[in-house]
Parts: C-alpha cells; sequence; structure tokens
C-alpha cells in the first residue's frame, strides 16, 4: 500500500501568526520562496531517493523475488506499522504543530527582552524533549519486548498463506528486527524537535544514512546470514538514521523525567487521539493486504512492494517535499480570520503537486517496464519477475495522482488542529479497500493484481472525499488557478508521453544489452520526454513553470554571487 516518504528537508518561511486585524498582505508565502523550500524539501528527499534506488537494486539482486523475500517485505512492515502508531502519526498531526509553539523564533533578538524570551522559550523547548524521550523510550521498549514474545503470532498474521517453513523464517525475521523500533521511535521524536527549530537539514541526511546502513548490512552479511541479512540491516539503518540526528541537539540539556501529567504530554495526545483510530485501521488494512498477497504467489508482496516503491519516488520528491514546505505557514494562519491568505497558500502547494506528479505518472506509465529492469533485473532478479513488478506498477499509477493531491489536503486539515475529519475519511477509505480487495483478487480471479487495484480505488477515494471536505470547510478553490494548472499538466503530458515512447519504440532494438545500455535507453527517453513536457509547459505560459523558473534561476544567481 503506498505511502507518504520519509526524510523532508525545508528551510524557515519566515512568517508569523495571524492575529486579528492584521492585514492579510504578506502573510502567505511568496510563490519563490515556496518553490525553493519545496526545491530543498526535494534535495533531501534524492539524495535519499538515490540511496533508496540503489539499496533496492542491491537487494533484487542479491534475492531477487521468492517466498522468503515475500516473508522480509511483509515482516519489514512491523516497525513501520508501530512507529507510525506510536510517533511517525503525531508528527504533523500533533508533535510538529505543538513543539513548534514552544520554538523560539527563528530570526535573531532585536533586544534584550526578546533575548531573555527566546532564552526561556528554549529552555521550555528542551525540558518538553526531555518529557517525550523518557516517555517515548520507556513505551518503546515495552512494545518491543512484547513483539519478541508474540513473534509467531505476527508471522501467521502476516502471511498466514505460506507453508511452515515460510512462516518459521517470517518468525526469525520478526524477532530480529522488532528492536528497531526503539531507535525509530527515538529518532521520530528528534525530527519533531528540529522540525520545531525549522532545522531540517538534520533529518535529511538521516534517510540517506538508513539506506546506506542496509546496503552495507546485505554486502557484509547476505552470504552467511542470507535473507536475515535484511532484518538486521534495517536496525543498522535506524542506527545510522538516528546517529546522524544527535549533532543537531548541541547545547541541549537533556534530563530522566517521566512526566505523564506534563501539559505537552496531555495536548500532544489530545491532538493525537482521533488519528490513533485512522491509523489502527490502515494497519489493519496493510496486515490483510500482506495477508491475502501470500495466499496468490509467494513472490507477490514482494512485487508488489517493488512496483510501491517506485511510486513512492514521486510522492516522496513531489507531494510529501512541497506539502510540508507549506505546512508550517498553514500551521501558523486562523483559517477563519485569513482565509484567502491560507487558500491561496494552499493552492500554490496543489498547483505545484499537479504540474509535477501528473507527467510523472504519464513517465511511469510509458517508461515503467525499463526502468524495472534497469533498477532491479540483476542478479537474482528475474525477466518473469520484473514483468510481475510491471503489472503491478500499471495498476498502481491509477492511485498517484489521487495520493498526490491528498498528502496537502490531510496537512491543510491538520494546520489548523483538525485531526478527526481525516480519520474519518481513512476509515471510509480503508472499508472501501476490504470490499473491493477480496472481491477482485479470489471472486473475479485477478489474484494479487485485485489487490493492487483495490489499493488504487482506496486511494482515489480517500482524496476525492477530502476534496470534498475541503470544499465544504473552506470553500471553493475556484479562481485559484487549480483546474487551469491540472488542464495544462494533462495537455503538456502529451508530448511527454508521445515522445518517450516514440524513442523507446525506435531505441529498443539498437541499444546495446547489459546494464549501460539500460541506462541509455531509460535516460535519452526520459530525457525526451521531460524536455518535451517542459517545452509545452513554456508553449501553454504555464505559471507554475515560471515560478519553479524563477526559483532555480534565482538560486544559482545567489550561489554564483
Amino acid at each position: 500500500m503506498p505511502g507518504p516518504c520519509r526524510a523532508p528537508f525545508f528551510d524557515r518561511e519566515g512568517t508569523q501568526p495571524v492575529s486579528e486585524g492584521q492585514p492579510l498582505e504578506g502573510i502567505a508565502p511568496s510563490a519563490g520562496r515556496l518553490v525553493r523550500a519545496a526545491g530543498i524539501n526535494s534535495l533531501g528527499n534524492v539524495a535519499s531517493r538515490v540511496m533508496g534506488l540503489l539499496r533496492e537494486a542491491v537487494i533484487a539482486a542479491t534475492f531477487g523475488a521468492s517466498g522468503a523475500t515475500s516473508a522480509f517485505d511483509a515482516v519489514s512492515g512491523v516497525p513501520k506499522m508501530v512507529y507510525e502508531l506510536l510517533v511517525g502519526g503525531m508528527l504533523s498531526a500533533a508533535l510538529v504543530p505543538v513543539l513548534s509553539e514552544y520554538a523560539p523564533p527563528a530570526d535573531p533578538p532585536a533586544t534584550p527582552e526578546e533575548e531573555t524570551a527566546r532564552t526561556r522559550k528554549r529552555a521550555e523547548l528542551n525540558e518538553v524533549l526531555s518529557v517525550l524521550l523518557s516517555l517515548g523510550g520507556l513505551i518503546f521498549l515495552l512494545v518491543t519486548a512484547i513483539l519478541e514474545l508474540g513473534a509467531p503470532w505476527i508471522a501467521t498474521i502476516l502471511v498466514g498463506g505460506f507453508d511452515r517453513a515460510l512462516l518459521a523464517t517470517a518468525t526469525l525475521l520478526v524477532r530480529l528486527i522488532v528492536p528497531s523500533i526503539i531507535i525509530y521511535g527515538l529518532s521520530g521524536l528528534l525530527q519533531a524537535y528540529h522540525y520545531a527549530n525549522q532545522h531540517f537539514v538534520y533529518p535529511a541526511m538521516g534517510a540517506p544514512a538508513h539506506n546506506l546502513g542496509v546496503i552495507i548490512a546485505v554486502v557484509l552479511l547476505a552470504r552467511r546470514l542470507d535473507v536475515a541479512s535484511l532484518s538486521i540491516g534495517i536496525v543498522v539503518a535506524a542506527l545510522t538514521q538516528f546517529l546522524v540526528q544527535l549533532p543537531g541537539l548541541r547545547g541541549v540539556r537533556l534530563a530522566w523525567r517521566l512526566d505523564w501529567r506534563h501539559p505537552v504530554v496531555r495536548r500532544v495526545l489530545g491532538l493525537y487521539a482521533p488519528v490513533v483510530l485512522s491509523i489502527v485501521i490502515q494497519n489493519i488494512g496493510i496486515v490483510i493486504d500482506r495477508n491475502l498477497a501470500s495466499r496468490t504467489v509467494n513472490e507477490a508482496i514482494t512485487w508488489m512492494a517493488k512496483a510501491t516503491f517506485l511510486i513512492q519516488l514521486p510522492l516522496g520528491l513531489v507531494s510529501m517535499a512541497i506539502s510540508l514546505a507549506v505546512l508550517p505557514t498553514l500551521s501558523q494562519m486562523d483559517a477563519r480570520e485569513a482565509l484567502e491568505a491560507f487558500k491561496r497558500t494552499f493552492s500554490r502547494g496543489l498547483r505545484l503537486v499537479l504540474v509535477l506528479i501528473i507527467p510523472a505518472a504519464v513517465g511511469l506509465a510509458v517508461l515503467g517496464r525499463p526502468i524495472i529492469a534497469l533498477i532491479f533485473e540483476h542478479g537474482a532478479f528475474t525477466p518473469a519477475d520484473s514483468l510481475g513488478t510491471w503489472r503491478a506498477l500499471r495498476l498502481y499509477l491509477i492511485g498517484l495522482p489521487f495520493a498526490a493531491i491528498d498528502l496537502p489536503l490531510i496537512f491543510a486539515f491538520y494546520a489548523q488542529k483538525d485531526t478527526l475529519t481525516p480519520v474519518i475519511v481513512g476509515i471510509i477509505a480503508v472499508v472501501i479497500y476490504l470490499i473491493v480487495g477480496p472481491t477482485l483478487a479470489f471472486a473475479l480471479g485477478w489474484g494479487y493484481l485485485g489487490l493492487v487495484m483495490a489499493n488504487s480505488a482506496q486511494l482515489a477515494a480517500h482524496a476525492l472525499i477530502m476534496l470534498v471536505l475541503f470544499r465544504r470547510r473552506f470553500g471553493s478553490l475556484r479562481g485559484y488557478g487549480v483546474l487551469r494548472a491540472t488542464g495544462q499538466a494533462l495537455l503538456g503530458s502529451l508530448p511527454l508521453a508521445a515522445i518517450s515512447w516514440g524513442a523507446l519504440r525506435a531505441l529498443e532494438p539498437i541499444v546495446p544489452g547489459g546494464f549501460a545500455g539500460e541506462v541509455l535507453l531509460v535516460g535519452l527517453c526520459g530525457g525526451a520526454g521531460a524536455l518535451g513536457y517542459v517545452l509545452a509547459m513554456r508553449a501553454l505560459h504555464m505559471e507554475e513553470w515560471e515560478m519553479l523558473q524563477r526559483a532555480l534561476t534565482g538560486r544559482w544567481r545567489r550561489k554564483v554571487a
């Protein structure tokens, strides 16, 4: 089930909270600043995704696709699900908005009074971090101990369709991987602290370090430990991600404080309480998805995981980066008093998502097969595995644009301290999946592809419902250029598709085989298609292209100067 990616990276927008009677002009960030912030996010994601591509290529070449790799792909979701339940779901919904209120301003103090206030707020934030790390560490330790004891039952729940040998493998993998929960949890709390201070280079460094940890473990341990090296690699990866964030704590004084009654604990739990149900429901959907997939073919979970990885690339580079660039500004606005500025900021982010994600989806639809061969089809990963992955990718692509616009919609509600609405919508979407998935997979005989199609239906339903609720809550986005940007992105993607497809048909018979030939084929076809889209954007006089161009040329000129 595709989802948002980690390791966002953005800098401070410089905006201030809206107060009653304050003029709206200048509150929403300029288009250029928004694009630059999103660009900085993407730089962090690019580093992570490059290392992620290498990680997936190494794993695919070493282990291929089998029942054992499917067992790992299912088990690897256990730390992720627990992390989302205990910390990850809190980040945007509760931790960042609440901790941002404790964080000192980024701008340097102008008076001694401001310096005193700044020192006081920094001390309060350090106290809050101590409380969260103390309470969180204790909870993570207890949860890990419970999961270690329950490993056989967890394996059965996740991959109950496997035979006894594969269930034993899955049990071992669970026991090896669950200690990473402690490290992930503490790392997530540090991320929230850095986000609150608008210092996001450390979380951004953590994501590439995480992928590097997996690669090193596989390279060093695969021959000795076989697939068990993957679970150990996750623990190593979690540790490297945690360690690279520690330099950001210079000057922070931490203490052991098990203060359950601290005001920040009540506030965070109050905002997060509605989200818990949504995450539980989503995790139940993921567990059912993997259990059902284990009852199709042994390789299905691995094929679906590889296709999901490709879907998450544009989601992380585009949707997550832009959404996190907009979130701090939206969080500082009261939509009841600054509705126009709120919608203007939100619509800018949404338009940028649309004009970048639509061509990305079209490009993957045309070039998905050679991209899969380039990244995965080496060593133990066979052409049959590539075909299984490609079939899944085609159906996942239906849901990609909906997943992309869904994230900024969810963040818009989170920014206004409304965590309940996305929860209700999430439950409805999971119910849709649970109805459509088994029907397509087993009643109609689609197998694992029925589960993939059900996931796209779930994403589409969630985004469309959120869009309707956004309109009811904040009003229509008519006049903000969203429909225009969508139409222009679709129109501009036509030459991208035609050029990429034509180049693929012309070059595939003549490009030499091997890795170098695959790089050349994907690079030439993808580059030609991207150039076609850029030319189409210019011909259509797309405002978003001008925003991107001004931001990029402005940054380049500053670097040169």
